[in-house]
């Protein structure tokens, strides 16, 4: 019998690689239906409940967000509408069909003054109104007391959709330097090494519930992520056909926090620690380096 799955936000970037996942593993295993904003609109609480009574999943997966983080900050009722009103709505109607759900979170929760990586039981301190919004969030699923997991990730990007990736290869290709932050650090994480980890959560799900750390492995800062990238794009552009870039990555300068001013507070340590992930799942996440060469490698 297949396991009916609904899958919000699929043509974000985490939905997205989150189907392609799907669509990769043995259709006798899953029945994906996959929404986008337009077939649900998660806003809209009615239609939440409408789409989850009539489809009747046995697991509902929300990458879904708004991810607008500095838009937030002026914006905070569709903000608290989509992080916060919709994952409980998500959750209130999975648990009155018996299902479990899987919900994404970010480390923008956390203050970011913590000198080692955060664990998932550290105090949560959000800066912006997109971190309160996550972590309301959060809090709305645990209140509503049916089993699901949270995965708080960080610094998502992916070979699809609109990201830091595509950012600094866009810019590198128009300009003759560029300037990134260098004192905020974290773990880029690809899309991909998500969804990855989440078929094999899902392979090994039992009566875990609760906040899980889900980020690729290592960490650096903005500028080090920049630098990365352009090196990464040098390296492959002969074999892929790429047009050159403007720049090299020694064109590109650290800057500070203060130096780029923005209307949201970003957290300046966002390394989060995923050993509960890899003792409860046996799931050990691949480093940003290698993460970042893959998706490339999946560019046209």
């Amino acid at each position: 019998m297949h396991k009916k799955i609904l899958l919000t936000g699929v043509n974000g970037q985490v939905g997205h690689a989150l189907n392609r996942a799907f669509l990769m593993c043995s259709q006798s295993l899953y029945q994906v239906v996959g929404l986008d904003r337009n077939q649900l609109n998660l806003s809209d609480q009615a239609a939440i409940r409408r789409v989850v009574q009539a489809l009747k999943p046995d697991l509902i997966i929300n990458p879904a967000a708004y991810t607008a983080v500095d838009q937030a900050e002026s914006a905070p009722e569709i903000a608290y509408a989509i992080n916060a009103e919709a994952p409980r709505v998500l959750a209130e109607e999975a648990a009155s069909i018996g299902a479990k759900l899987i919900h994404f979170s970010t480390d923008y929760v956390y203050a970011g003054n913590k000198a080692g990586a955060y664990y998932e039981d550290d105090v949560t301190q959000p800066l912006s109104v997109y971190g309160k919004s996550k972590l309301a969030g959060e809090e709305a699923i645990r209140a509503v007391g049916l089993q699901h997991l949270v995965f708080r990730t960080s610094w998502v990007y992916g070979a699809y959709g609109k990201n830091f990736l595509h950012t600094i290869l866009r810019l590198a290709k128009a300009r003759d330097a560029l300037r990134v932050v260098a004192d905020q650090k974290g773990a880029p994480t690809s899309s991909t090494s998500i969804a990855d980890a989440v078929l094999d959560v899902l392979d090994a799900w039992q009566s875990e519930t609760g906040i899980y750390h889900l980020v690729n492995a290592g960490e650096t800062s903005w500028h080090g992520f920049a630098v990365a990238i352009i090196e990464a794009y040098t390296a492959l552009s002969a074999s892929k056909g790429w047009p050159a870039l403007k720049i090299t990555a020694e064109q590109v300068t650290p800057i500070s926090t203060a130096e780029y001013p923005t209307p949201a507070v970003r957290p300046a340590n966002s390394c989060l620690d995923c050993s509960k992930l890899r003792y409860n799942f046996s799931i050990a996440m691949p480093d940003w380096h290698l993460a970042l060469m893959n998706e490339m490698l999946d560019m046209p």
